[in-house]
């Protein structure tokens, strides 16, 4: 074990800390009941898979849910100045299932770490038979500890699978596996403690782990999202960019059917909403792949991006910030 090395573990909350009331049940439970704390003692053996000291903090105690962007903001900064640290050598955040993705994302954007940044979580509760949660923090602090791990950003380690901020999804609303990479491999897997890594799967080099400046969470753009579908209503579809304009919402991402295909119903409310200078993306619904541009084409309003982490990247170019990623 190096000494002079430390993996920190920021708690948020989640499945991964949940506790149900009645023993051993999966579903029902309350979600962020545990501190972290707590997490790591149900893993007696994660200093020796960490081969670094490890230090705990609860940075936040919530349903991810209802994860919200004061809680990113806190995140961030908080990553950023461990990060900054040469006796930190890489860091391991606890979070719920369903904006895993979103977080992943939002800090991959803002830090672009060259140390290993490593979200993982549960998809039962602490309290569950075979709950999934220790194994997942193992397998994260695994990954975090792992030298070919540093200069490919921000991964999610779930089910035994390592995948990057922009490829992991929750696909699934139950089961453990409930994770994929959209359509592409695990960048690697965790087996019984150590790593290994997709064949000719090159690391991503990252920008800096430095200290980072965002604005306070309330100064942020609202961006939000609008979704075609069959039967748009044009007049219900204008009222509510009318009201989000309204509320001071600088942009839309639209949801796309296809290759990005939009309700013709949705016209007039997107044309009120161009006039009004919000910006625009579209993106797709379909699970898998990206909106394919004609050759020659160049329509900055397309995105390559999920709605969600669109969404992200959207909001982080209004503000200004150099790293958006799309």
């Amino acid at each position: 074990m190096e000494r002079d090395k430390n993996i920190v573990i920021l708690g948020t909350g989640g499945t991964i800390a949940g506790v149900a009331e009645q023993a051993g049940a999966s579903v029902g439970y309350r979600a962020a009941q545990l501190g972290v704390a707590q997490l790591l003692q149900a893993v007696p053996d994660l200093e020796r898979v960490a081969a670094a000291s490890l230090q705990a903090e609860q940075l936040a105690q919530l349903d991810s849910k209802d994860m919200d962007h004061a809680t990113w903001h806190a995140l961030a900064l908080r990553c950023a100045e461990l990060l900054a640290r040469d006796d930190v050598s890489g860091i391991v955040i606890t979070h719920g299932t369903d904006t895993l993705e979103e977080t992943a994302w939002f800090l991959q954007c803002v830090l672009r770490p060259t140390k290993p940044v490593v979200l993982t979580c549960a998809m039962r509760p602490a309290t569950a038979i075979s709950a999934d949660g220790p194994g997942n923090l193992r397998d994260a602090v695994a990954c975090a500890a792992d030298t070919q791990a540093a200069g490919r950003g921000v991964l999610a380690v779930v089910a035994g699978r390592v995948f990057s901020a922009r490829q992991v999804r929750k696909v699934h609303p139950y089961r453990v596996d409930a994770f994929d990479g959209s359509g592409a491999g695990p960048l690697g897997w965790v087996e019984e403690g150590r790593l290994r890594w997709a064949t000719g799967g090159l690391p991503v080099v990252a920008a800096s782990s430095t200290a980072i400046a965002l604005p306070p969470a309330d100064h942020w753009p609202l961006v939000e999202l609008l979704h075609s579908h069959a039967g748009c209503n044009s007049a219900v579809a204008l009222a509510v960019v009318q009201a989000w304009h309204a509320e001071g919402v600088r942009a839309v991402v639209v949801v796309g059917t296809g290759n990005g295909t939009v309700h013709q119903a949705l016209g007039p409310a997107l044309d009120w909403a161009q006039a009004q200078d919000m910006a625009l993306r579209i993106t797709t619904r379909c699970e898998e792949g990206q909106v394919v541009q004609a050759e020659g084409a160049q329509d900055g309003r397309v995105s390559s991006l999920p709605a969600v982490k669109a969404r992200i990247s959207l909001m982080l170019e209004l503000m200004g910030w150099p790293h958006a990623l799309d």
